[in-house]
């Protein structure tokens, strides 16, 4: 999935250049190196990329060695839970009803990568031999209030290296006070919003519990032209996540409890943690020139210099079409930005 509107990283990615298009990370995309990673798993041929219509050619020249027609563009906005049905219908067309599907981030990090590799490969050898969601998750290392967590309940003998336990419950994005708690009790996982499954076990979810989304399922399966379907069929969709819609509905979803390190680098601050701080705690990317500053994050690009003097804790980032300046403490309402005016 490689939607988003780029809030969160902004000005550095917008909504006409969302997050999984930006190169901070080495020489090459998000959405590259999430594709690069499938190496050994999937071939090119078996990967499709469901986007936004208006980033299809975007995506397409940042992933050259996938066949153009595996990149679908939503003609309107529908949230996860459409996407993902898509894709149901998309791996029940070209696999059959028993084919296995895996969703997968196209903007995040994870390292190494043959730790992510190998559990996604355990993972696929656990849907296809039951009838339950795979949802990947992985143990916390500090109290994070931004992501979503997973209450896992009794270890599951497989006979892989991951370990798979029962998922008792999801937890959405809690306080820092529970968040600790989390972490204290043990137990429970960081939801990295990926799943696998059988294309009929998904299939008979929303038939289940969404079926005005699940309808579109068959549609794609059998469809000459998805595109020309999506067109037809898709603005009728309802909106809704994929979380609310079906996984916190159902009871038959397995967590794989993945070894390997992972970050969404959803914000500024995550992002910083990959770059080199000088002697007074500054992370400095690009063009940049300070004095007297501290505990800041600066960014300069295409060419532009910032300067910063007599200040601290800050997050600046110029672009050729925006400035950011911010409290470091404040960068999670750069999002209000985008919030419409009454």
């Amino acid at each position: 999935m490689a939607g988003g509107n780029g809030e969160r990283l902004w000005p550095l990615s917008t909504p006409e250049r969302p997050k999984q298009f930006v190169s901070l990370f080495g020489d090459k995309p998000l959405i590259r190196h999430a594709a690069d990673r499938l190496k050994g798993v999937f071939t090119p041929d078996k990967i499709f990329v469901i986007t936004a219509k208006r980033l299809v050619a975007m995506t397409r020249k940042a992933l050259p060695h996938i066949p153009k027609e595996n990149i679908i563009g939503e003609p309107c906005r529908r949230d996860t839970a459409a996407a993902v049905a898509v894709a149901c219908g998309l791996v029940k067309k070209h696999g059959g009803a028993k084919a296995i599907g895996c969703i997968l981030t196209a903007d995040h990090l994870m390292s190494p990568e043959a730790g992510f590799r190998r559990a996604l490969k355990d993972a696929i050898k656990v849907a296809s031999k039951n009838s339950a969601i795979v949802t990947m998750g992985v143990h916390p290392d500090y109290p994070a209030t931004r992501f979503g967590y997973i209450e896992c309940g009794d270890n599951l003998v497989t006979k892989t290296k991951t370990q798979f336990r029962n998922v008792k419950r999801f937890v959405e994005k809690p306080n820092e006070t529970v968040a600790r708690k989390f972490l204290t009790e043990g137990g429970y996982c960081w939801n990295l919003g990926m799943f696998i499954w059988r294309a009929d076990v998904l299939f008979n979810a929303f038939i289940r519990v969404a079926p005005d989304i699940g309808t579109i399922i068959d549609k794609v399966s059998v469809a000459g032209n998805t595109s020309a379907l999506l067109k037809r069929e898709y603005v009728n969709l309802r909106s809704i996540s994929f979380d609310y819609a079906v996984m916190e509905k159902i009871n038959d979803i397995i967590v794989a409890e993945g070894t390997f390190l992972w970050d969404d680098v959803g914000s500024w601050i995550s992002t910083a943690k990959y770059f080199s701080k000088d002697n007074a705690n500054n992370v400095c990317i690009g063009e940049t020139m300070l004095h007297d500053v501290s505990n800041s994050i600066v960014v300069g690009n295409d060419g532009n210099v910032v300067a910063l003097v007599g200040v601290d804790n800050l997050v600046v980032v110029r672009t050729k079409g925006a400035t950011l300046v911010c409290a470091k403490d404040r960068v999670e309402d750069i999002k209000k930005l985008f919030i419409p005016k009454s």
